[in-house]
Protein backbone atom coordinates (compact mmCIF):
# COMPACT_ATOMS: atom_id res chain seq x y z
CA UNK A 1 0.00 0.00 0.00
CA UNK A 2 1.49 3.15 -0.36
CA UNK A 3 2.06 5.72 2.08
CA UNK A 4 -1.26 7.84 2.47
CA UNK A 5 0.81 11.30 3.50
CA UNK A 6 3.38 11.21 0.71
CA UNK A 7 0.75 10.07 -1.72
CA UNK A 8 -1.18 13.08 -1.04
CA UNK A 9 1.95 15.14 -1.31
CA UNK A 10 2.72 13.06 -4.93
CA UNK A 11 -0.55 14.03 -6.07
CA UNK A 12 -0.63 17.50 -5.41
CA UNK A 13 2.70 17.71 -7.30
CA UNK A 14 1.84 15.47 -10.21
CA UNK A 15 -1.30 18.32 -10.81
CA UNK A 16 0.79 21.17 -10.87
CA UNK A 17 3.64 19.07 -13.19
CA UNK A 18 0.77 18.39 -15.57
CA UNK A 19 -0.94 21.64 -15.40
CA UNK A 20 2.44 23.46 -16.15
CA UNK A 21 3.53 20.62 -19.07
CA UNK A 22 0.07 21.00 -20.86
CA UNK A 23 0.16 24.47 -20.79
CA UNK A 24 3.42 24.68 -22.69
CA UNK A 25 2.44 21.98 -25.10
CA UNK A 26 -0.56 24.58 -26.16
CA UNK A 27 0.83 27.69 -25.97
CA UNK A 28 4.13 27.00 -27.91
CA UNK A 29 2.31 27.14 -31.22
CA UNK A 30 0.07 29.44 -31.08
CA UNK A 31 -2.45 28.17 -29.28
CA UNK A 32 -2.25 24.72 -31.48
CA UNK A 33 -0.30 21.35 -30.27
CA UNK A 34 3.15 21.14 -31.48
CA UNK A 35 3.55 17.81 -33.10
CA UNK A 36 6.76 16.50 -31.46
CA UNK A 37 10.02 16.59 -34.28
CA UNK A 38 11.51 12.82 -34.67
CA UNK A 39 14.85 12.88 -34.27
CA UNK A 40 15.45 9.30 -34.08
CA UNK A 41 15.05 8.47 -30.76
CA UNK A 42 11.90 7.52 -28.82
CA UNK A 43 11.35 10.33 -26.17
CA UNK A 44 9.71 8.63 -22.72
CA UNK A 45 5.73 9.62 -22.95
CA UNK A 46 4.24 12.30 -20.79
CA UNK A 47 1.82 9.61 -18.78
CA UNK A 48 4.74 7.19 -18.88
CA UNK A 49 6.67 9.95 -16.87
CA UNK A 50 3.51 11.04 -14.83
CA UNK A 51 3.12 7.21 -13.97
CA UNK A 52 6.39 6.27 -12.77
CA UNK A 53 6.68 9.72 -10.78
CA UNK A 54 3.27 8.58 -9.42
CA UNK A 55 4.24 5.21 -8.63
CA UNK A 56 6.62 3.56 -5.85
CA UNK A 57 9.94 2.92 -7.84
CA UNK A 58 13.17 4.04 -7.47
CA UNK A 59 12.03 7.14 -9.85
CA UNK A 60 8.67 7.98 -7.59
CA UNK A 61 8.27 11.11 -5.93
CA UNK A 62 7.79 9.39 -2.92
CA UNK A 63 11.38 7.39 -3.55
CA UNK A 64 13.24 10.98 -3.95
CA UNK A 65 11.66 12.39 -0.83
CA UNK A 66 12.63 9.57 1.43
CA UNK A 67 16.01 9.74 -0.09
CA UNK A 68 15.73 13.67 0.49
CA UNK A 69 14.92 12.70 4.09
CA UNK A 70 17.34 10.28 4.53
CA UNK A 71 20.28 12.72 3.16
CA UNK A 72 18.93 15.17 6.02
CA UNK A 73 19.91 12.83 8.89
CA UNK A 74 23.16 11.93 7.49
CA UNK A 75 23.89 15.66 6.99
CA UNK A 76 22.70 16.53 10.85
CA UNK A 77 25.43 13.39 12.01
CA UNK A 78 27.98 14.70 10.49
CA UNK A 79 28.17 17.48 12.84
CA UNK A 80 25.89 16.35 16.22
CA UNK A 81 24.82 12.68 17.70
CA UNK A 82 21.59 14.21 18.68
CA UNK A 83 18.88 16.70 18.40
CA UNK A 84 16.69 18.31 20.81
CA UNK A 85 15.32 20.81 18.10
CA UNK A 86 15.30 21.63 14.83
CA UNK A 87 16.31 24.76 12.67
CA UNK A 88 14.15 27.86 12.72
CA UNK A 89 13.74 27.95 9.10
CA UNK A 90 9.84 27.32 8.57
CA UNK A 91 7.15 27.10 10.72
CA UNK A 92 7.03 23.33 11.27
CA UNK A 93 6.74 21.29 14.20
CA UNK A 94 7.25 17.51 14.59
CA UNK A 95 4.57 15.28 16.98
CA UNK A 96 6.36 12.12 18.63
CA UNK A 97 4.89 9.16 20.13
CA UNK A 98 6.77 6.93 22.30
CA UNK A 99 6.18 3.57 24.13
CA UNK A 100 4.04 1.97 21.05
CA UNK A 101 2.70 0.04 19.84
CA UNK A 102 -0.93 -0.03 21.90
CA UNK A 103 -4.52 -0.46 22.53
CA UNK A 104 -4.35 3.40 21.74
CA UNK A 105 -2.46 3.50 18.89
CA UNK A 106 -4.70 2.88 16.54
CA UNK A 107 -7.13 5.75 17.87
CA UNK A 108 -3.94 8.08 17.74
CA UNK A 109 -3.29 6.82 14.19
CA UNK A 110 -7.30 7.56 13.38
CA UNK A 111 -6.84 11.04 14.39
CA UNK A 112 -3.75 11.75 12.49
CA UNK A 113 -5.52 10.30 9.30
CA UNK A 114 -8.46 12.35 9.56
CA UNK A 115 -6.10 15.49 10.24
CA UNK A 116 -3.84 14.78 7.69
CA UNK A 117 -1.26 15.27 10.05
CA UNK A 118 1.79 12.42 9.97
CA UNK A 119 3.92 12.07 13.01
CA UNK A 120 6.94 9.80 14.31
CA UNK A 121 6.58 6.71 16.56
CA UNK A 122 9.26 5.26 18.64
CA UNK A 123 8.24 1.77 19.29
CA UNK A 124 9.41 -0.55 21.82
CA UNK A 125 10.06 -3.98 19.93
CA UNK A 126 8.72 -6.81 22.57
CA UNK A 127 5.24 -4.86 22.23
CA UNK A 128 5.25 -6.24 18.19
CA UNK A 129 4.76 -9.65 19.95
CA UNK A 130 0.36 -8.02 20.29
CA UNK A 131 0.16 -4.86 18.60
CA UNK A 132 2.37 -5.22 15.33
CA UNK A 133 -1.24 -4.34 12.82
CA UNK A 134 -0.34 -0.93 14.41
CA UNK A 135 2.93 -1.05 12.92
CA UNK A 136 1.97 -1.87 9.66
CA UNK A 137 -0.51 0.84 9.41
CA UNK A 138 2.14 3.22 10.69
CA UNK A 139 4.41 2.13 7.78
CA UNK A 140 1.20 1.91 5.07
CA UNK A 141 -0.21 5.53 5.95
CA UNK A 142 3.56 7.21 5.64
CA UNK A 143 5.01 8.06 9.07
CA UNK A 144 8.09 7.19 10.35
CA UNK A 145 9.12 4.40 13.15
CA UNK A 146 11.86 5.06 15.29
CA UNK A 147 14.32 2.43 17.65
CA UNK A 148 13.00 2.85 21.26
CA UNK A 149 15.12 -0.61 22.93
CA UNK A 150 13.15 -3.93 22.56
CA UNK A 151 12.10 -3.91 26.10
CA UNK A 152 12.29 0.07 27.38
CA UNK A 153 15.64 -0.23 28.55
CA UNK A 154 17.85 2.10 30.38
CA UNK A 155 20.90 2.26 28.11
CA UNK A 156 23.39 3.98 30.62
CA UNK A 157 22.38 1.14 32.95
CA UNK A 158 23.57 -1.94 30.49
CA UNK A 159 26.88 -3.04 29.00
CA UNK A 160 27.62 -2.19 25.31
CA UNK A 161 26.73 -6.01 24.44
CA UNK A 162 23.13 -5.51 25.67
CA UNK A 163 22.55 -2.05 24.15
CA UNK A 164 23.83 -3.14 20.80
CA UNK A 165 21.04 -6.39 21.40
CA UNK A 166 18.10 -3.23 22.49
CA UNK A 167 18.75 -1.87 19.38
CA UNK A 168 18.90 -4.87 17.03
CA UNK A 169 16.10 -6.73 18.36
CA UNK A 170 13.57 -3.93 17.95
CA UNK A 171 14.87 -3.30 14.54
CA UNK A 172 14.16 -6.77 13.74
CA UNK A 173 11.22 -6.75 15.26
CA UNK A 174 9.71 -3.83 13.14
CA UNK A 175 11.27 -4.99 10.09
CA UNK A 176 8.57 -8.42 9.82
CA UNK A 177 6.06 -5.71 9.43
CA UNK A 178 7.45 -3.63 6.69
CA UNK A 179 9.45 -1.20 8.47
CA UNK A 180 13.03 0.09 7.12
CA UNK A 181 15.78 0.04 9.62
CA UNK A 182 15.30 2.95 12.00
CA UNK A 183 17.91 5.72 11.39
CA UNK A 184 16.43 7.57 14.69
CA UNK A 185 16.47 6.34 18.01
CA UNK A 186 15.04 7.61 21.41
CA UNK A 187 16.44 6.64 24.85
CA UNK A 188 14.10 4.96 27.48
CA UNK A 189 14.06 7.71 30.06
CA UNK A 190 16.21 10.09 28.28
CA UNK A 191 19.11 7.78 30.06
CA UNK A 192 22.41 7.04 27.37
CA UNK A 193 25.96 6.87 27.72
CA UNK A 194 29.61 7.05 25.14
CA UNK A 195 28.48 4.00 24.66
CA UNK A 196 25.34 4.43 23.09
CA UNK A 197 26.94 6.99 21.04
CA UNK A 198 29.62 4.93 19.68
CA UNK A 199 26.61 2.43 18.51
CA UNK A 200 24.69 4.89 17.25
CA UNK A 201 27.35 5.84 14.85
CA UNK A 202 28.33 2.70 14.31
CA UNK A 203 24.71 2.07 12.69
CA UNK A 204 24.21 5.79 11.22
CA UNK A 205 21.32 6.34 14.07
CA UNK A 206 21.05 9.74 15.17
CA UNK A 207 19.16 10.32 18.55
CA UNK A 208 16.42 12.70 18.67
CA UNK A 209 15.29 13.98 22.03
CA UNK A 210 12.58 16.23 22.58
CA UNK A 211 12.02 20.49 22.64
CA UNK A 212 8.77 20.08 24.66
CA UNK A 213 7.52 17.60 27.56
CA UNK A 214 3.78 17.17 27.51
CA UNK A 215 4.26 15.06 30.66
CA UNK A 216 1.08 12.87 29.23
CA UNK A 217 2.39 9.54 30.64
CA UNK A 218 1.67 11.14 34.04
CA UNK A 219 -1.80 11.57 32.85
CA UNK A 220 -1.93 15.56 34.40
CA UNK A 221 -5.58 16.00 32.73
CA UNK A 222 -6.42 16.39 29.27
CA UNK A 223 -6.19 20.10 29.42
CA UNK A 224 -2.57 20.36 30.91
CA UNK A 225 -1.44 18.17 28.22
CA UNK A 226 -2.54 20.19 25.57
CA UNK A 227 -1.53 23.65 27.31
CA UNK A 228 1.93 22.02 27.52
CA UNK A 229 1.94 21.31 23.63
CA UNK A 230 0.97 24.52 22.87
CA UNK A 231 2.70 26.45 25.20
CA UNK A 232 6.55 25.38 24.13
CA UNK A 233 5.73 25.51 20.53
CA UNK A 234 8.26 27.22 18.17
CA UNK A 235 9.56 26.68 15.09
CA UNK A 236 11.58 23.27 14.79
CA UNK A 237 10.13 21.86 18.14
CA UNK A 238 10.23 18.41 18.41
CA UNK A 239 6.46 17.55 21.14
CA UNK A 240 6.76 14.34 22.95
CA UNK A 241 3.57 12.31 23.55
CA UNK A 242 3.40 8.77 24.11
CA UNK A 243 0.75 6.14 22.50
CA UNK A 244 1.56 3.77 24.95
CA UNK A 245 2.84 2.42 28.04
CA UNK A 246 -0.12 2.82 29.82
CA UNK A 247 -3.55 4.54 29.68
CA UNK A 248 -4.02 7.30 27.02
CA UNK A 249 -7.02 8.02 26.79
CA UNK A 250 -5.91 11.54 27.55
CA UNK A 251 -3.70 12.06 25.05
CA UNK A 252 -5.90 10.93 22.64
CA UNK A 253 -8.37 13.16 24.04
CA UNK A 254 -5.89 16.46 23.73
CA UNK A 255 -4.40 15.46 20.31
CA UNK A 256 -7.28 17.19 18.18
CA UNK A 257 -7.03 20.15 19.98
CA UNK A 258 -3.18 20.51 20.21
CA UNK A 259 -3.29 20.09 16.22
CA UNK A 260 -5.80 22.57 16.25
CA UNK A 261 -4.18 25.27 18.32
CA UNK A 262 -0.51 24.51 16.56
CA UNK A 263 -2.38 24.66 13.29
CA UNK A 264 -3.85 27.85 14.36
CA UNK A 265 -0.54 29.69 14.80
CA UNK A 266 0.14 28.53 11.56
CA UNK A 267 2.70 25.51 12.28
CA UNK A 268 2.79 22.79 9.68
CA UNK A 269 2.84 19.41 11.15
CA UNK A 270 6.10 16.78 9.90
CA UNK A 271 7.88 13.93 10.78
CA UNK A 272 11.12 13.82 11.90
CA UNK A 273 13.17 13.36 9.03
CA UNK A 274 11.13 16.24 7.18
CA UNK A 275 11.66 18.26 9.74
CA UNK A 276 15.63 18.03 9.64
CA UNK A 277 15.32 18.42 5.77
CA UNK A 278 13.53 21.57 5.84
CA UNK A 279 15.04 22.95 8.67
CA UNK A 280 19.01 21.88 9.28
CA UNK A 281 19.00 21.35 13.20
CA UNK A 282 21.86 23.99 15.10
CA UNK A 283 24.96 22.39 15.65
CA UNK A 284 24.65 23.30 19.52
CA UNK A 285 22.19 21.24 20.93
CA UNK A 286 21.36 22.03 24.84
CA UNK A 287 20.34 18.69 26.20
CA UNK A 288 21.54 19.23 29.81
CA UNK A 289 18.11 19.59 30.99
CA UNK A 290 16.37 16.11 29.21
CA UNK A 291 18.98 13.95 30.81
CA UNK A 292 17.16 11.45 32.66
CA UNK A 293 13.64 12.75 31.91
CA UNK A 294 10.75 11.93 30.01
CA UNK A 295 9.14 8.45 30.33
Amino acid sequence: MEPHHRRRRAVAILAVIAVALLGVVVLAGGGRPVAHQSTGAHPRGFFVVIRELAGAGAGSLVAREAAAENAAINRTLVYTPYVRIAGAQHREIALTFDDGPGPYTPQILSILERHRVPATFFEVGVLERYFSASTAAIVAAGDVIGDHTEVHAAMSKLSPVRQRAQLLEEASAIGRHGARFPRLFRPPYGMWDSATLVLLRRYRMLMVLWTVDTNDYRRPGVRAIVRAALAGARPGAIILLHDAGGNRSETAAALPEIIAGLQRRHYRLVTLPRLLLDNPAPRVQNIAAVIGTGG
